[in-house]
């Protein structure tokens, strides 16, 4: 199988531990830990991570974001994902849950 996809891993700034959608899906989260946003791609990170930056959008008009990155997204941490990329999409996907997972 092809290796076309990517994970990557953007650091978040701790304001977001104040918003009330974060909490709900993190309530166990331990403030000793980093805010980390995990995803998946088959672009570079780079790209990515300026999508989630800049509010980019499709030709159609649909956001290619997440509004909590565009808020609070810091800087991409290509030491928790770099040695890993690129992989097949479906190890693409199970990586991002594993990743996740593991810095939450």
């Amino acid at each position: 199988m092809k290796k076309t996809h990517c994970i990557y891993v953007i650091e978040l700034s701790k304001e977001i531990i104040k918003n009330k959608a974060f909490k709900k899906m993190n309530p166990d989260y331990d403030e000793s830990k980093p805010c980390v946003y995990v995803g998946m791609t088959s672009k570079t990170p780079e790209q990515r991570f300026l999508e989630h930056t800049t509010g980019a959008r499709t030709k159609k008009g649909f956001p290619l974001f997440s509004r909590k990155v565009k808020k609070y997204g810091i800087r991409l941490k290509p030491r928790l994902y770099k040695s890993h990329n690129p992989m097949t999409e479906k190890d693409a996907i199970e990586f991002e849950k594993e990743k996740t997972r593991r810095l939450t």
